[in-house]
């Protein structure tokens, strides 16, 4: 227990504990700026007891939301972040804040601005062609990235987290199956690799050391024909010799084509169906099984990927996936990962922290039901906590964000 919750460097930044809130899209924010229960949300997860809690997610631009709805970075943001991180670091907590460009996985149709990929695809959200950035495009994109850190800083944040994960646009880049391109950011791993290079340096050019600067990079995307674990290692590999990371959270899984290969359990079919607009519903009765797969829940269910990237790099490294006892907490530690980050969980109990200090044998209450997944649409919470209904914020449906969040 000593190791894990011990004060530990990130960076240029010291954490009370080895405990990251993983960024859990929040849905709690109509407006696209933080709201009150946003910020209570984080206060509470600070409360029970995690080194640092990561606000997810905030796009770097408009157009590079999943939905109008999140936040994206820009000074009518700052003071709004700035009440939330004075808040979580009156709890003894650290904040971070989840920075990137959804890329495919944006809402066009909500954003009312293009989705964007690498090659030539068509948006099953937006119902359209989605656009393909040329290098001055691309060079905007950094230019962005460089921007939200800079706001992140000035929002008194202790950290941002690169989005490279998850067929977001930089984890878009990285597939070999979406990126098809024929100029310097297509074609072989390095070139494919560039995009994610280009952010990750220029954003620590920009902030120094004010500020820690992870990336949350998937292992493999779990597709056919997409990243697998031997690439990845050579991102990662290309990451850590740039040196502008302090730590690499590794991830997997397709938001686009297979999100169930990031968080095991149960797969909610059923439960998003009854969320979905007509139309989408009956689109997803007929491809749901599909896209929702299921993968049997074990604690620890990365860490065989994971210890892939253990062995062959220094940098430090955050496990998730399957973090919900200290014995996994300490076999991560003893296995030489540097911090673990916890999602589903502490959304079941924000205090889970806290009682496993208490009592070393405290078992979490999440059940891996994966339920909360469809409520990123009402309020995203367990939907087990009666204390967290709706009620107070309204019910919407998942359409193009018009009533979401009314």
């Amino acid at each position: 227990m000593n190791e894990v919750f011990a004060p530990a460097a990130l960076g240029p930044i010291t954490l009370r504990n080895r405990v990251i809130k993983a960024a859990t899209f929040e849905g709690r924010t109509p407006d696209a700026v933080v709201t009150d229960e946003l910020i209570e949300f984080h206060r509470e997860t600070a409360a029970g007891g995690v080194g640092m809690t990561t606000v997810a997610y905030c796009a770097v631009a408009p157009g590079g939301r999943t939905d109008r709805h999140q936040i994206w970075m820009r000074p009518e943001a700052v003071p709004g972040l700035r009440r939330l991180t004075d808040v979580v670091h009156a709890e003894g907590a650290a904040a971070s804040a989840q920075i990137g460009h959804a890329g495919p996985v944006a809402n066009a149709a909500s954003n009312r601005a293009s989705a964007m990929a690498p090659s030539r695809m068509f948006s099953p959200l937006g119902m359209r062609p989605m656009k393909v950035p040329d290098v001055a495009e691309i060079r905007e994109i950094v230019t962005a990235h460089v921007h939200a850190a800079r706001l992140a800083i000035e929002a008194g944040f202790d950290a941002v987290e690169i989005h490279f994960g998850h067929n977001y646009l930089v984890s878009s880049f990285l597939s070999p199956r979406l990126n098809r391109r024929k100029d310097q950011y297509g074609g072989s791993i390095a070139n494919r690799a560039r995009l994610a290079r280009e952010i990750a340096c220029a954003v620590r050019e920009a902030v120094g050391d004010r500020l820690a600067v992870m990336a949350k990079l998937n292992m493999e995307d779990g597709v056919p024909g997409g990243l697998a674990v031997p690439e990845s290692l050579q991102v990662a590999a290309f990451l850590e010799a740039d040196g502008a990371l302090d730590a690499l959270e590794l991830t997997a899984g397709s938001s686009l084509l297979n999100p169930m290969l990031l968080f095991h359990g149960d797969a909610p079919r059923r439960e998003f169906t009854k969320v979905l607009p007509v139309p989408a519903r009956w689109g997803f009765r007929l491809v749901g099984r599909a896209f929702l797969k299921e993968y049997p829940y074990r604690e620890a269910y990365l860490l065989e990927r994971a210890r892939h990237f253990r062995r062959e790099l220094s940098i430090p490294l955050v496990l998730l996936g399957g973090i919900t006892e200290l014995d996994t907490m300490r076999l991560a530690m003893a296995e030489g990962f540097d911090f673990v980050a916890m999602g589903r969980a502490l959304l079941r109990e924000p205090n889970l922290l806290r009682r496993i200090q208490s009592d070393a044998a405290t078992r979490s209450a999440c059940v891996h039901c994966n339920e909360c997944m469809p409520t990123i649409y009402t309020r995203t919470r367990c939907v087990f906590r009666l204390d967290q209904r709706p009620d107070s914020v309204g019910v919407g449906s998942a359409d193009d964000g018009k009533e979401v969040w009314a």
